[in-house]
């Protein structure tokens, strides 16, 4: 397993070099989309909707954005990803296993008592965790000490930080919007999951005023994209497109469906915070072609 965790880590790091194959992402984020299904019904309990909804985005910056060393976790020159929403936690869990962190065996033990895969991400750079989780709100925080850091050192990394709708209407985050901007953070790069459903509702019943984002980050000297969150190519050419800019940093609005990827799952509320069942899961493996 060390040797394939090695030869791997030096696979992820030359990704960047290569064409990207979206094809292959596609697969990638079928895959991830099938363990986060059978941990969460493993486990009996967790996030569905949000783990799904943001596959593609998890995917892309993984095997065709991040410089990474599975390896070797705490390699300096790493790229960082910071998962804001940790309620997604089976969505990097599962990414991780995939990328030769960790052996996927251990995926079937999410939420168990003394599992290294608790129900919030827990900092555990060993597994490629970057960064504790639980109150939302404190990603974008996390990532422009980092981002910071990265800058004084002279380091050309990159920070990547993903959050949800919930992240989006806690002040600590527009705080650290306004931080990120005055220190000119060109070397974060934001992303909202913006899938429209919140816990027990729709954004438009519980806080529609979080609209319009593009502007919002715009007024706070942000540079801001709006794209679908699904589509490999739209997110690939808003990464490179932060990657590229000087000066400010990046917020994409990622448009996505919650649940996304198996029809009795998207765009329903109540699978919010619900592990599908023994009979869901069979259906929902059967549509993604197992």
């Amino acid at each position: 397993m060390e040797g394939e965790k090695r030869n791997l880590g030096f696979a992820v790091r030359s990704m960047v070099r290569k064409k990207i194959d979206i094809q292959w992402l596609e697969q990638k984020a079928k895959e991830i989309r099938k363990d986060i299904l059978i941990m969460l019904n493993k486990a009996g309990s967790g996030h569905t909707g949000g783990s799904l909804s943001a596959c593609e985005l998890v995917t892309a910056i993984f095997f065709a954005k991040l410089r990474h060393h599975p390896a070797d976790p705490s390699w300096e020159d790493r790229d960082r990803f910071v998962l804001s929403k940790g309620h997604a936690a089976p969505l990097l869990y599962a990414t991780l296993a995939h990328a030769g962190y960790f052996d996927r065996k251990e995926l079937s033990t999410l939420r168990r008592l003394g599992s290294r895969l608790q129900g919030h991400t827990e900092y555990n750079l060993a597994l490629g965790v970057e960064s504790s989780a639980g109150s939302l709100g404190h990603g974008l925080s996390i990532g422009n000490g980092m981002a910071l850091a990265l800058k004084l050192n002279k380091r050309k990394s990159r920070v990547y930080v993903l959050v949800s709708d919930g992240d989006v209407q806690e002040g600590q985050l527009w705080e650290a919007a306004i931080t990120s901007s005055h220190r000119r953070l060109d070397n974060i790069c934001l992303i909202i999951d913006n899938n429209d459903i919140q816990l027990d509702g729709h954004i438009r019943e519980i806080r529609s005023t979080i609209y319009p984002l593009v502007e919002k980050f715009q007024a706070f000297g942000w540079q801001a994209l709006e794209i679908d969150g699904h589509d490999f190519k739209q997110i690939l050419d808003a990464l490179n497109s932060a990657e590229a800019i000087k000066g400010k940093p990046t917020a994409i609005v990622a448009k996505t469906i919650k649940g996304k990827g198996v029809s009795i799952f998207e765009g329903q509320v109540k699978y919010h915070g619900i592990a599908p069942s023994d009979e869901e899961l069979a259906l929902a493996l059967k549509e993604l072609g197992d």
